[in-house]
């Protein structure tokens, strides 16, 4: 997967619920930018199939957060995750609350969907050193490109065989079609974390939520990182400094790559229902793979 296709999806994303919004989002208006970069990014691996067939191989996972007239949008691909941070009456106390689903294999509802789905396929969810896939290849069940596991015309040579199918797709084996939820925002609604599941291999919604409230918010997000990964480190019986020293090409076999972003609401500027100069406050963390 590479990490420039990846950002270039994600923005085009964003760039498309723009377009699509022309200052009004709805879930619909969501859906449809989706739908418009899938469309888009298959176009280009189409157009570069003869020099650069990998780009079939290419796709990511998405997370959007849009407030829109107080109301919170969150869709989701993949299995990334958001998980809202609300303050919980009068007793200084913060509550953990996800608001979106996530497309794994691993989760038996998945699972269920994807068998719904292939009712003729018996190996359209395969255990594989513990772990399900589709296909006994990937554990998202929706993404972004992967188009090698959407369209027949391109899972063949010359893709890399790890990839290819042994019989031949009659129908796509993921989708790019998100999750989308709404929110009305409430006053003790306090903070959004934003994060890859290499976050919450490690850490559980309420610890997360505890370590964002129980700090400055400068630094939000790289402070969770670093508790995901001293909590990588201990599972696997060693210090946290020795694991940072570990070269990162070798460090995926200790922990999954880590982004996050912590999102603080302004309900003054948000009940404006206009755009300031900043409306939110945004730290983030990135480790890298």
């Amino acid at each position: 997967m590479s990490c420039s296709y990846v950002g270039i999806l994600r923005l085009c994303v964003y760039a498309a619920i723009t377009a699509e919004s022309q200052g009004v989002v709805t879930a619909e208006t969501i859906q449809r930018a989706f739908r418009q970069t899938e469309e888009g990014f298959t176009a280009l691996v189409s157009e570069s199939w003869s020099a650069r067939p990998n780009m079939a191989t290419v796709g990511t996972c998405c997370l959007v957060g849009v407030i829109y007239q107080q109301t919170l949008f969150i869709a989701n691909l993949g299995d990334s995750r958001v998980v809202l941070g609300k303050k919980v009456g009068n007793t200084g106390g913060m509550a953990a609350m996800q608001l979106s689903t996530e497309h794994n294999a691993n989760i038996e509802a998945i699972r269920h969907e994807l068998k719904e789905l292939h009712p003729n396929d018996p190996q359209i969810v395969v255990l594989k050193h513990g772990v399900w896939r589709v296909k006994g290849i990937i554990q998202v069940s929706r993404a972004i490109g992967d188009v090698y596991m959407k369209h027949a015309r391109f899972n063949r040579e010359p893709i890399n065989g790890k990839f290819r199918l042994p019989e031949p797709m009659n129908m796509p084996m993921l989708s790019a079609n998100p999750t989308i939820i709404s929110h009305a925002l409430q006053p003790n609604d306090s903070f959004l974390i934003f994060a890859s599941d290499g976050l919450w291999e490690h850490l559980s919604n309420e610890k997360a939520v505890d370590i964002v409230h129980s700090h400055p918010r400068a630094g939000s997000a790289k402070r969770l990182v670093k508790a995901a990964l001293q909590e990588a480190a201990r599972k696997r019986e060693m210090r946290y400094s020795d694991l940072r020293k570990i070269d990162k090409k070798v460090r995926r076999h200790f922990h999954d790559d880590i982004t996050v972003i912590v999102l603080f609401f302004n309900h003054d500027l948000i009940s404006l229902g206009a755009v300031q100069d900043p409306p939110v406050s945004i730290r983030s963390g990135l480790e890298h793979r």
